[in-house]
């Protein structure tokens, strides 16, 4: 029986090695997420998710590594969304075109035409909005890590254009496949073309578009500028975003350090936010400087867009928006509004 000891020992040591080795191997091997964006490389959004990368690698439990997929090299957002539900990508920072792949309805904010009069209002009101917003992606297996913005989407046109008659002898860019915008707006008037994204400068060239409304770091980053030499100054909408995550991955992080992973999370919506706006007025500057027209609008011409905007709203209603989240979207503005004493003109 003594002659069993010495091999029975070099079996328990390299059994307790072994077993030693595991919790090291894998605070050596961090969860991988692939992350993917339209945002340019170097912009801040880019750099602020690099941070929360950063921060993730550090959570507790082991964290996480975010590898970063800039400049669209993941495909479109329709894309993206696809590769996220085969699992290829983990998590993605998308704007209204990629939510919407996702559930159509959580984009009502961003398909009322001059509702909000400020960007603190569409703040507060997704503010009051995100957490049933937030289940419906939920329900469809994506878990929402912030909502940010782009800022707001303004008219770029091959001609000056200022009045919302001028725009109806224009034909402007409409997503391809929304059915029910094509149709409001030719109701009303407009001539709507509808292109992908990633066609608007090809059609811009081509007379097959000549107007377009986009985020001014957008129209910059793909020279849309350089067809559409005018801009009107009109905070059309805000340009809804939002980072999210699969929600199997999700779930299978360490749970000691998803508050650590949300908080980064957060502090990068923070950041996306606040520097948009900045951006997105310093992409002007730069588009001025090489030849981009900007057309001022005063109260008069603009109270005549609101009111003109206004008048689609009823076709908008249970059509391009469920009328449920069209009521709930209004409710909460009257609720601002009168908590900040602003009318609801």
């Amino acid at each position: 029986m003594i002659r069993f000891l010495p091999s029975l020992r070099r079996h328990l040591c390299a059994s307790l090695l072994a077993a030693s080795f595991v919790p090291l191997a894998a605070a050596q091997s961090p969860t991988r997420i692939n992350l993917g964006t339209l945002a340019p490389r170097g912009s801040s959004y880019h750099q602020a998710l690099q941070e929360m990368g950063e921060a993730w690698k550090k959570a507790p439990g082991g964290g996480a590594k975010i590898v970063i997929y800039p400049d669209g090299t993941q495909g479109g957002e329709d894309e993206m969304v696809k590769l996220m539900r085969v699992g290829t990508l983990h998590a993605a920072l998308l704007t209204s075109a990629g939510l919407a792949a996702i559930d159509r309805d959580v984009t009502a904010l961003q398909e009322l035409p001059l509702a909000f009069h400020s960007m603190e209002e569409y703040q507060a009101v997704l503010q009051a909005m995100a957490p049933m917003l937030e289940d419906r992606l939920a329900a469809k297996g994506f878990h929402v890590l912030f909502w940010g913005t782009a800022g707001w989407l303004r008219p770029f046109t091959s001609e000056a254009l200022t009045t919302p008659e001028d725009f109806k002898r224009a034909k402007m860019f409409v997503w391809a496949g929304d059915e029910n915008q094509t149709a409001v707006m030719r109701k009303h008037g407009f001539t709507p073309v509808s292109l992908e994204p990633s066609e608007i400068l090809t059609g811009l060239q081509s007379g097959m578009i000549s107007a377009v409304t986009v985020p001014p770091i957008f129209a910059l980053a793909t020279q849309i500028d350089s067809k559409a030499k005018h801009m009107l100054d009109l905070p059309y909408v805000p340009l809804v975003g939002a980072m999210v995550i699969r929600k199997e991955t999700w779930d299978k992080l360490p749970a000691d350090g998803q508050a650590a992973m949300r908080a980064a999370a957060d502090r990068a919506g923070q950041r996306i936010r606040t520097e948009s706006l900045a951006e997105s007025a310093k992409a002007v500057e730069a588009m001025k400087k090489r030849g981009l027209t900007v057309h001022p609008v005063d109260p008069q011409l603009e109270a005549a867009w609101r009111k003109s905007m206004t008048e689609l709203y009823p076709d908008i209603r249970g059509t391009m928006i469920p009328a449920e989240l069209f009521d709930r979207v209004f409710a909460e503005l009257a609720k601002v509004r009168s908590n900040s004493g602003v009318g609801s003109h």
